[in-house]
């Protein structure tokens, strides 16, 4: 039998309450749409360098001092309709729009595991809630049974120390006549 490293089983049903990750855990095996080479996982931390702040000043940088050196004459390697600086945008966006595609889908795929997982809890919390209710309800009857029949027995007890205490008047009340009498 074939056996995966460093992947963890699956829990069973009765797994332990403080795992709160244990129904994420039957999501692991699952690969992304584009695999986890290291190709997809490249292209999806390039797609997202494309959204942060360090991307795009550097990007106004570059285009600022590219028309810059144009303009001012250092350099003439792309003058005034700046076809070359059009053609790298080309370029660039023809590359950036796949790339952002990927990441997005992959993200989606790992939302979409999430919030399986993030059901299947919120069932699992329901269920628990209910064995918890249903088991308040059988204790609050049985609850309710001795109370009644602590109230039997304590009648019982009272019923019966009535009679023992007549008991010992009467046979104290012999006793006495039985004195009298002599």
């Amino acid at each position: 039998m074939k056996t995966v490293p460093n992947k963890p089983t699956p829990p069973s049903t009765s797994a332990v309450p403080n795992n709160y990750f244990r129904f994420h855990l039957p999501h692991l095996h699952l690969g992304s749409v584009f695999g986890d080479d290291w190709f997809s996982l490249k292209a999806e931390a390039f797609a997202r360098f494309f959204g942060t702040p360090v991307f795009l000043v550097s990007q106004t940088f570059i285009v600022a001092l590219w028309i810059g050196v144009n303009v001012v004459g250092f350099a003439k390697f792309d003058l005034y309709p700046f076809i070359l600086l059009n053609l790298a945008f080309s370029l660039q966006a023809a590359y950036a729009a796949p790339l952002i595609l990927l990441a997005q889908t992959r993200q989606a795929d790992r939302d979409k595991a999430h919030a399986d997982a993030d059901a299947q809890h919120r069932e699992a919390l329901a269920k628990a809630s209910e064995e918890r209710e249903s088991l308040a309800a059988r204790q609050g009857e049985q609850l309710l049974e001795l109370l009644q029949q602590n109230t039997q027995l304590t009648e019982l007890v009272k019923e019966l120390s009535q009679r023992i205490e007549a008991l010992s008047l009467e046979m104290h009340r012999k006793v006495v006549e039985g004195d009298t009498n002599r």
